[in-house]
């Protein structure tokens, strides 16, 4: 079982940066997507950010703000928050899905907090 583990949350004043990093433990295979999403106090959990075979995909609104990239060699996926606003306020989880040998997969990691201040 592969282990997704997030860093990079904290506190920011409103425009400032952040950038998020999710590290998998090993080597995933047949990955379909890789993303990132968040949740609000009290709100649902909503999608943030993806990246495919076709390409990268945000949230309208975070796009010109975010984003996501990763790096094979390190196993690692990223997320670089700019311009951020209170309403980015959440926690942040990562996401990679897809299927190997015949198994579906779908991993999540435990979540950064980012907290942006006014």
């Amino acid at each position: 079982q592969v282990q997704l583990v997030e860093s990079g949350g904290g506190l920011v004043q409103v425009g400032g940066s952040l950038t998020l990093s999710c590290a998998a433990s090993g080597r995933i295979f047949g990955i379909t997507t890789m993303g990132w999403y968040r949740q609000a106090p009290g709100k649902e959990r909503e999608w943030v950010a993806r990246i495919t075979s076709v390409g990268t995909n945000y949230t309208d609104s975070v796009k010109g703000r975010f984003t996501i990239s990763g790096d094979n060699a390190k196993n690692t996926l990223y997320l670089q928050m700019k311009s951020l606003k209170p309403e980015d306020t959440a926690v942040y989880y990562c996401n990679q899905n897809g299927k190997w040998l015949r198994r579906e997969y779908d991993y999540w990691g435990q979540g950064t907090q980012v907290t942006v201040s006014s």
